[in-house]
């Protein structure tokens, strides 16, 4: 992308707080006083309501947003089928779940020319999206900016980049997202990416249950974890340009295309809480043990799509960022342990420190439920002789995003020629040290 765009993707200013009325307008104006729906909207727009929830849901649960847009979103031409490429929906069918312990190489690189859409590749995931229940993995692998416009009817998208930025032209207006970053895209919002660097890559959770929220605190109180003025939403930023554009609509699994005869990205004010948005991971507020003992990873959840289960989530996003480790007699990395929930792990930069190699920026790990896994055992040895004073982990930023049910793999994903196929290897020394007193 030229610097130009990066210029205007850096210039940006954000509305502050998360899940929150938000309110913008790109021309003074433009946002009605007082009523959502006048009989007739500022500056001959049309108002429109998009909504993320259904219209009796709860107040506090209830995701809506007014659009004061120059043309409506029902003024298109009939959509038709096209390929969905490497990109794949729930139910996943091709294979049976897998219990093994799983981990993959980051991807290839892609064909010249490939866009974001063009670029996601599907892993695997759980749940029906026609039912909005459970969730898919993709990664991304793009070295072209997007001249078409995406929408995603079947759920939220969660993007993560790893390497190269981005600029999420979207109907609210603009996000500047880089490694370290996370995006969010509401379901059915529409959006173009553009690369701010000669290729991008990265992971992207499809949520298709509950909206993404922050976690309760609990006992924590209220503070940690992730503070909502941290999340930012985007100014109204808005296209008046005549002529063909492609519109891509993700719909129960299947990609659909229109060729409009303007930009559906016109919208000039907004209001409401279905809203883009993006967090600097780096702002997480880590909460740990000042004593002894290794607290479990929930304590990293940035955010949390719930279930009809309390406490019990579809998909958990965790972030492990720089963090001090202090525990007294304490086995420091993260423990050996099996888990009722299954665990996809990514790495956008540097090392973690349950692993020693083999783990790399681009690449993930999958252990679904009751894989036993855990530090390898160059990490055990080392962890298990090591001095314990006050150690800051500050090589690494690792995520994970955690469901409750099984991820299935997609056929491409358990096929790979970037699937690790020793990754079981990693344990192998584990020595026995059991010495019965007598």
């Amino acid at each position: 992308m030229s610097g130009d765009a990066r210029k205007t993707a850096e210039g940006l200013t954000y509305l502050t707080g998360f899940g929150n009325e938000h309110s913008s307008e790109a021309v003074p104006g433009a946002l009605p006083e007082g009523r959502n729906s006048p009989q007739r909207a500022p500056l001959g727009l049309y108002a429109e309501q998009l909504s993320g929830s259904a219209f009796t849901e709860p107040r506090a649960h209830n995701r809506r947003s007014w659009l004061y847009r120059i043309r409506p979103s029902a003024q298109h031409p009939a959509f038709t089928r096209t390929g969905n490429g490497a990109l794949r929906t729930a139910p996943f069918t091709e294979t049976v779940p897998d219990p093994n312990r799983l981990r993959w190489n980051p991807l290839p690189d892609p064909e010249p020319g490939t866009d974001f859409l063009a670029g996601l590749w599907t892993l695997g995931g759980n749940g029906d999206a026609a039912q909005r229940a459970g969730m898919a993995v993709h990664l991304y692998h793009a070295n072209a900016s997007m001249d078409r416009v995406f929408s995603d009817a079947d759920g939220e998208l969660l993007i993560v980049p790893e390497r190269g930025g981005l600029l999420l032209r979207t109907e609210f207006g603009l996000l500047h997202v880089e490694p370290g970053h996370i995006a969010l895209i509401p379901r059915g919002v529409r959006f173009r990416v553009e690369l701010l660097d000669d290729s991008a890559r990265g992971y992207v959770c499809e949520n298709y249950g509950a909206p993404f929220q922050l976690p309760d605190l609990g006992p924590i109180g209220a503070n940690g974890l992730a503070n909502a003025r941290d999340f930012k939403a985007p100014v109204a930023a808005y296209e008046d340009t005549e002529g063909p554009v492609e519109v891509v609509n993700k719909f129960c699994g299947n990609l659909w295309t229109a060729t409009y005869d303007h930009s559906p990205l016109d919208v000039v004010a907004w209001h409401g809480n279905h809203v883009p948005y993006v967090y600097d991971l780096r702002r997480f507020n880590v909460i740990g043990t000042i004593s002894y003992d290794h607290p479990d990873p929930s304590i990293f959840t940035v955010l949390t799509s719930p279930s009809d289960t309390p406490g019990l989530a579809g998909v958990d996003f965790v972030v492990f960022a720089p963090r001090w480790l202090v525990g007294e007699d304490t086995f420091r990395p993260p423990y050996f342990h099996r888990n009722v929930m299954s665990e996809y792990m990514g790495l956008v930069e540097g090392a973690y420190d349950a692993k020693a190699e083999g783990f790399v920026p681009g690449g993930g790990s999958l252990h679904n439920m009751m894989s036993a896994h855990g530090p390898d055992r160059e990490t055990f040895d080392r962890a298990s002789a090591a001095e314990l004073r006050p150690q800051k982990i500050d090589d690494g930023l690792a995520f994970m995003f955690e469901t409750r049910w099984p991820v299935t793999l997609t056929p491409q994903a358990a096929g790979a020629e970037h699937l690790q196929r020793r990754y079981d290897d990693v344990w192998d020394g584990l020595e026995r040290h059991f010495r019965p007193l007598r």
